[in-house]
């Protein structure tokens, strides 16, 4: 059986935290936020914090080699109804509702370029391509990720290389230090701006997901992980660089479409139409890399919980294809509905949660003498997962402090999540009974 290579594996790394993210977050960032210096140092905190989540995951993915991500560490580790929470929100708010969010801004910018295209059935048409693409084969999965990552980032690095070379440069910045840069590392704007920038960085634990298809995960799954989010901290400091060399700020301020304004300060107006449909292509490998991803997870769900039975099951080619269609179905109507708005608004704190716990999980592991022998253990242990439980807490507390809505929303999912748990598994002990 064909199973994913580590070129592939980076891939889905890649893909899955380079998406809408980076894009749209520079505006918000600079309405709090006006140094130079301590905006790099955002990229380069929630770049090296997701290193360090990245690497424990490594250790946990290594001694518990199983696709499902953290449905399958805190069900090993803690207990199955910590797993199923875990695999409900991944699978509900995790996947399906930034695949709807990536295909809409891919409908959005393709649109720009063609006015006469629908934006929603674009969004649509994409989600359903890329979905029955998924279902094929495994051996079709991998290539439609390969190609469309690898132009991913050949457009992004030329992006940035015409930009700074070839662009009309509005303005001189020092990027070094300055007078009060201190207080606003430790500042509420700060703590803010990094929610959305772990936003962007979402999707470096994706790997995991495929962990059980992988070719001898125990070798190949940290290095794996290591380049895939070492790969795209580099880029987004290139490309933060690029956008504040290149635009005045106060043109960026507020604003989403940072890579049109971008393209249009440095190169002319036309620029920001080709801007438009090159973020459109780079957006087809987001969906395609969360469309091969997330089914992994509602599949193990369906193998450990005799309710949802029909997710694990899986085509000639070994591919969970009707978990497959049930994300893109839900992908869709998120995007014909636009509820997926809301959601997207606590979902970094729902999923600043699951990770919280799974990267606590390193210890649990350790505690419970789970590691296999000669598996991978975590680099700079036991400093690399208190950097990232420290900086996860502190953006989950200010979250529930500063949006409590948004916060108390994410924690009726998890609610929900467990009610549903419960249910099915008595649901699935009684029919065991019979």
């Amino acid at each position: 059986m064909h199973s994913f290579s580590r070129t592939t594996g980076i891939s889905v790394v890649v893909a899955n935290m380079v998406g809408t993210g980076v894009f749209t977050s520079l505006g918000f960032q600079l309405l709090g936020i006006q140094s130079p210096f301590v905006l790099m140092m955002l990229w380069l905190v929630g770049g090296l914090t997701a290193l360090c989540g990245a690497l424990t995951y490594a250790e946990l993915g290594a001694n518990l080699p199983r696709s499902g991500g953290e449905y399958n560490f805190l069900s090993r580790l803690y207990h199955p109804c910590a797993g199923f929470i875990s695999g409900w929100v991944s699978a509900t708010v995790g996947f399906a509702a930034p695949v709807a969010l990536a295909a809409m801004t891919f409908g959005a910018y393709l649109s720009a370029v063609f006015p006469e295209l629908s934006r929603t059935w674009t969004a649509v048409s994409l989600v359903v391509i890329l979905t029955l693409a998924h279902c094929l084969s495994r051996q079709a999965s991998s290539s439609v990720q390969q190609i469309f990552t690898a132009l991913k980032l050949l457009l992004i690095l030329l992006f940035c290389a015409v930009i700074l070379v070839w662009g009309n440069s509005p303005q001189t910045l020092n990027f070094a230090p300055q007078a009060g840069d201190e207080k606003l590392l430790f500042s509420g704007a700060f703590a803010v701006a990094l929610i959305y920038v772990n936003y962007a960085y979402t999707g470096w634990n994706a790997a995991t997901y495929v962990t059980g298809e992988m070719h001898n995960p125990q070798r190949n799954l940290p290095i794996i992980l290591f380049i895939g989010t070492a790969t795209v901290m580099a880029l987004y400091l290139m490309l933060n660089f690029t956008f504040l060399s290149a635009a005045p700020i106060s043109s960026l301020e507020g604003k989403l479409e940072i890579g049109v304004i971008v393209a249009d300060a440095a190169l002319g107006d036309n620029a920001g139409k080709v801007m438009g449909a090159v973020l459109a292509l780079l957006l087809i490998s987001t969906v395609s890399a969360m469309t091969m991803a997330g089914p992994r997870v509602l599949q193990v769900i369906g193998e450990d919980f005799k309710v949802f039975a029909k997710l694990a099951d899986c085509n000639r080619q070994g591919i969970p294809a009707t978990a497959v269609l049930f994300q893109g179905v839900l992908a869709v109507f998120f995007i014909i509905s636009a509820t997926f708005e809301s959601v997207l608004i606590f979902s970094s704190f729902v999923l600043g949660v699951n990770t919280l716990f799974s990267v606590l999980g390193v210890f649990v592991l350790r505690y419970k003498k789970l590691n296999i022998a000669g598996a991978y253990k975590t680099f700079a242990y036991p400093a690399a997962p208190l950097i990232y439980l420290s900086v996860t807490l502190w953006t989950l507390a200010y979250v529930l402090i500063s949006r409590p809505q948004e916060g108390l929303l994410g924690l009726g999912i998890i609610a929900l999540g467990a009610t549903i748990y419960f249910l099915s598994a008595d649901k699935t002990a009684q029919d065991s009974g019979r």
